[in-house]
């Protein structure tokens, strides 16, 4: 079974680009087309066969969802907040560094 490096919940940015956000979903290999990937320049083009995250995603100007490999994140140790609007969807709080999910039973 494949480890993952990084848990839902978790803060993280991108190694290489201007970007934080908040891991809600893992990938434990690369699931994405092929086209998706062939975009991305040869000589940072990550291996398919490591986990990738889907993040709620933001740089200065904008928030995303974005789609990245392991290999490209790293703990973020910013402690503000992630202001992407689909956040408080799925997450309730930030506790130890880390949003929590929010309580799946019917009210």
């Amino acid at each position: 079974m494949l480890t993952v490096k990084f848990d839902i919940g978790q803060i993280v940015k991108h190694r290489l680009f201007p970007f934080r956000g908040v891991i809600f979903d893992v990938d434990p290999e690369f699931n994405n087309t092929e086209e998706w990937w062939l975009g991305i320049p040869e000589e940072t083009r990550p291996a398919k066969d490591q986990p990738y995250y889907h993040l709620f995603a933001e740089n200065e100007e904008t928030t995303y969802i974005a789609y990245v490999s392991e290999q490209n994140l790293q703990i973020d140790e910013n402690d503000a907040p992630i202001t992407h609007p689909d956040v408080l969807e799925v997450f309730d709080e930030i506790r130890d560094g880390r949003y929590v999910i929010k309580d799946q039973k019917p009210n």
